[in-house]
């Protein structure tokens, strides 16, 4: 596997869970051709003290400036935009009410930019907190979908036999944990039984340690942190949320491709969605990127990956992953809500990425709508601001008719 070994100081991260001016095309899948494919680059920041780089404690100042530049904190792979650019048309604009709910949602929320897609147009597009169009901003977990997404892409190019393999199959060293037993179906639904606590607030939880275990393992602070888990439920019958077992499934994949995450997703995301900005990952110790966080796009890369999830992926993963990953794998009681491959499932069929401190993708399949939104909230989780974006995005799928375009 192609990874570099980097230090520990810039790495404190794993603690967490526009187009060029020729650039020009006459409907929304337009593809510009740009030059040829360059190589994705490990980025090195300055040393830093590790206080400053506890990302969870940080002030709502430091969020905001930071946010937008994670590549001068934190070691990462750069990855360059796609050869060629999908072009995002402007589509008819939404009603000045919804407009208006949206302006509101930015101001209401901390947001620092919303862009709604449908049909692969763009209806609405607003930025605050300084963002600009070119502007990069980091993902936290929406990572986690991504990295669903290159697990679908390993299934396809047969680097993964399937999702029912043993876990230990690909990840050899958890032999004798409690992921005895565990396939790699369970860790992508969060269904493996292994108990572990997200409390992003409590220093102690396992979410918060992970720091810890990099500092005193290095390399292997993954598995080090993941084998101590003990089991409180068999595999299959109960779902925790765990930001580690997305950074299993990130080590998972890049143990089977042998490529870490950042290289399999230059051509397996980033030029078939046509990004037209750098992808910034941050990498762990291994060298390897840190599978449940920490990706940095320009808000309209964040919808051209709802886009291309909404697209069914083109022929980069299996027939109808999409449809299976943003299914309710998981059922949370009877409220409409639950879990799929690393995606969260909301009623009536639509699904999306979260993560903390507001990041989120919206997919509405029924109406080909797509909502991208990235924030600096004042606390990492907020169901009030949660709904309040959830209540906007239902009230644009309740107003806003789907077409299909004539073909001529």
């Amino acid at each position: 596997m192609r990874m570099a070994q980097l230090t520990v100081g810039a790495l404190s991260a794993l603690a967490l869970a526009g187009c060029s001016a020729s650039s020009v095309g006459v409907d929304s899948a337009t593809e510009v051709a740009a030059a040829p494919r360059a190589p994705v680059e490990l980025k090195q920041p300055p040393a830093r003290d590790p206080s400053e780089l506890q990302v969870l404690f940080w002030n709502d100042e430091t969020r905001a400036a930071r946010f937008r530049d994670m590549e001068s904190w934190f070691a990462g792979h750069e990855v360059p935009a796609a050869t060629r650019t999908r072009i995002l048309q402007p589509g008819e604009p939404l009603s000045a009410d919804l407009q208006s709910d949206l302006r509101e949602l930015l101001e209401q929320t901390n947001a620092a930019g919303i862009m709604v897609l449908q049909g692969g147009r763009i209806r609405f597009e607003g930025y605050g907190l300084g963002l600009g169009e070119q502007d990069r901003w980091t993902s936290f977990s929406v990572a986690k979908s991504f990295t669903s997404t290159l697990l679908g892409a390993a299934v396809k190019d047969g680097f993964i036999a399937s999702l029912d393999d043993p876990v230990t199959q690909y990840i050899p060293e958890l032999a004798g944990s409690a992921y005895d037993g565990v396939s790699v179906r369970h860790i992508a639904t969060m269904t493996s039984g292994v108990a572990w606590n997200e409390d992003y607030t409590d220093p102690n939880s396992d979410v918060a340690q992970m720091n810890r275990f990099v500092v005193e393992y290095g390399p292997d602070a993954i598995v080090a942190q993941m084998k101590t888990l003990e089991r409180e439920a068999q595999p299959g019958e109960k779902w925790v949320y765990k930001t580690g077992e997305t950074n299993l499934i990130g080590l998972l994949v890049e143990n089977a491709v042998g490529l870490p995450l950042a290289e399999y997703a230059q051509e397996k995301i980033v030029e078939p969605a046509g990004f037209a900005g750098d992808l910034f990952w941050m990498v762990d110790p291994r060298g390897g990127n840190i599978g449940g966080c920490c990706l940095s796009l320009r808000l309209s890369d964040y919808a051209r990956m709802g886009q291309f999830a909404l697209e069914g992926g083109k022929d980069t993963v299996p027939v109808g992953w999409f449809a299976e990953a943003g299914d309710s794998l998981v059922d949370f009681g009877d409220s409409g809500f639950g879990y799929g491959y690393q995606w969260w499932t909301y009623p009536d069929g639509n699904y999306g990425a979260q993560g903390i401190f507001g990041q989120a993708i919206t997919i509405v399949p029924e109406k080909q709508l797509v909502l991208a939104v990235v924030s600096n909230w004042p606390t990492a989780t907020s169901s009030d601001y949660r709904d309040k974006t959830r209540a906007v995005v239902e009230k644009i799928a309740a107003t806003s008719e789907y077409t299909p375009p004539q073909v001529k």
